[in-house]
Order: C-alpha cells, then sequence, then structure tokens
C-alpha cells in the first residue's frame, strides 16, 4: 500500500515537507506585485502631509477666484464713488472701501488674478529657460559649461530690486510682460546652477554608462534617462519662486514701477492705501494679508515638496 502524506500538510510541487516557499512565491503583505518610483513614494506622502494640503487648498481658491472672479463678487474693481472714501465696512463691502471709494473686497478679489498671472508665467519662463540652459551646460561641460557659469556670477551681482528700478523705468508698457521679462531676465541664472547640477550628478550614475555604451544617442540619454531624474530639484524651487516671484511684482509695483493702473494689483492697492493707513487701515490690510497668504501658501507647499522628493529625509 502507498506510503500517505501527513494529513492537513499541503507540499508544494518540487519541495519537500516543510521546506520553505521560495521568495518569488511567498505572499508579501500590503504590496501589489509593482515597484515603487520616486514620484508615486513622493505622492504617497504628500497625501499623508497637512502642510501639503492646506497650501494646495488656498492655492487651489487662489487659482479658482483668479479664473472666475465673478463667482464671488458682484461688482468691477474700477467702479469707484468717492462718496465712499475710506469708509469702513457695510452691508455688501465686507472690507469698506479705500482712498477713491473703491470697493476693496473687490479689488483684492480681482488682485488675485494679476498677482497669480505674473508669478505663474515668470516661473514657466524661468524653468523653462534656466533648465534648458543649465541642463545642456551640465551634460556636454566644456567652454560653454564655463561661460554660463560666469554669465551667472554676474547676473547674481545684480540686486533684483535695484535692477528692476533701473530696467522697468526704461521699459515701459501697459501690460504685464515687461515685468514678466524683468524677472524672468534676472529668474533664470538659480534654475539654471541648479539644473547643472543635478544634471552632472544624474549623468555619472550606471544607468546613464549603460545606455551610452548601448549606444544610445546624446539626445536620448538626455531626455530619456537624465532629464527626469533631475527635474526634482528644478521643480522644488521653482514653487518655491513662485510665491518669491509674486511679492515681487507687489514689490516694484509699490514702488511705481511695475504695474500701472488701471491695472488692479495687490502691489498698487497697498501703494495707494499707504498715504492714509491711519485714517483707513482696513484698505492696506486687506490686500496685504492676500498677498501674504499667498507668498506663504507657495512657499510652503514647495517645502512639503521638496521633503517628499528628498530621498535623503526618508
Amino acid at each position: 500500500m502507498p506510503e500517505l502524506e501527513p494529513e492537513g500538510e499541503i507540499v508544494a510541487p518540487g519541495l519537500t515537507v516543510g521546506e520553505p516557499l521560495p521568495l518569488e512565491q511567498a505572499p508579501v503583505a500590503g504590496t501589489t506585485g509593482r515597484p515603487r518610483s520616486l514620484w508615486s513614494d513622493a505622492w504617497r506622502d504628500l497625501r499623508r502631509n497637512p502642510v501639503f494640503l492646506a497650501s494646495s487648498l488656498i492655492i487651489l481658491f487662489l487659482l479658482f477666484i483668479s479664473l472666475w472672479p465673478s463667482a464671488i463678487t458682484w461688482e468691477s474693481p474700477l467702479k469707484c464713488d468717492l462718496a465712499h472714501a475710506q469708509e469702513g465696512s457695510g452691508p455688501g463691502h465686507p472690507f469698506g472701501y479705500d482712498g477713491q471709494g473703491c470697493d476693496v473686497y473687490t479689488r483684492t478679489v480681482y488682485g488675485a488674478r494679476t498677482s497669480v498671472m505674473v508669478g505663474v508665467l515668470a516661473t514657466l519662463g524661468v524653468a523653462v529657460l534656466g533648465s534648458v540652459l543649465g541642463g545642456l551646460a551640465g551634460f556636454f561641460g566644456g567652454a560653454g559649461d564655463a561661460v554660463l557659469s560666469r554669465v551667472t556670477d554676474v547676473f547674481f551681482a545684480i540686486p533684483v530690486v535695484l535692477g528692476g528700478l533701473v530696467l522697468l523705468s526704461v521699459v515701459t508698457g501697459d501690460t504685464v510682460w515687461p515685468v514678466i521679462g524683468f524677472m524672468v531676465l534676472l529668474g533664470w541664472p538659480q534654475i539654471s546652477r541648479i539644473a547643472r547640477g543635478s544634471v552632472i550628478t544624474a549623468k555619472q550614475h550606471d544607468y546613464v554608462q549603460a545606455a551610452r555604451a548601448l549606444g544610445a544617442s546624446s539626445s536620448r540619454i538626455l531626455l530619456r534617462h537624465i532629464a527626469p531624474n533631475a527635474v526634482a530639484p528644478v521643480i522644488v524651487v521653482a514653487t518655491i519662486a513662485l510665491g518669491t516671484y509674486i511679492a515681487l511684482e507687489a514689490t516694484l509695483s509699490y514702488l511705481g514701477v511695475g504695474l500701472k493702473p488701471p491695472t488692479v494689483s495687490w502691489g498698487i492697492d497697498i501703494s495707494a492705501a499707504s498715504p492714509y493707513v491711519r485714517n483707513a487701515p482696513h484698505a492696506l490690510l486687506w490686500p496685504s494679508g492676500a498677498l501674504a497668504l499667498t507668498v506663504l501658501a507657495f512657499i510652503m507647499l514647495g517645502d512639503a515638496i521638496r521633503d517628499a522628493l528628498d530621498p535623503k529625509l526618508r
């Protein structure tokens, strides 16, 4: 009679009783079988970060009122009545009136559109220009890298506010483009230097050397292997810089060389309200508070993204 296996024991094919399952057959709790990337790990950490959630909600609200300001306000920001100049809050006008009799609430809401647009467009221009120049210089090196390094040193020596006072006092216009162009002109060296360092670090890795040994072209190596692994520091710095550019636009507008009326901007309103801050402090506090909250939200978002993308903090 054949010998039966002990009751209750299940033996896998090709294994003896008591032998452990191979590693690839052993189930792992909490895994789906797919390797996680840096971006998936970062997104998982960001969703659990209260700082990221709070700053994201503020930024989403700012984007909403920038695109559809009429959804939460009912008047034109250019509608003013001197009979109500410097009056406090009242029915239908929760923020009161400024020195020209304009509704502070409406101008604060519409001011978000200009400030956010200037910050976003300036950040995109700086990120694209700086990433392209820095990435190419770091990848190819040589004389181009040396020239770019010296050019960035020159730009770093220029004070931003002083440069704005000189340049924008000469280049004037009724649109936001001179201000955006100035920010891109003086902002790209920072992103360029960061992108250059990231590319130099990434191209030393083994997977880049393997791709080069297999005959991959320089453009394929740069776009498919180096760029995805070198873009994280650029994203972090650009996110933080976005809030800085919004504050810079307000500073230049306050000094009289940035945006000009009838453009509605927080910097313009702060400048107009500062002479009578004792009589009507509300006209200064509301646009100043909106500006401070916006800059803080973008800085907090950048810090949260930096913590999620930095492998040293894991």
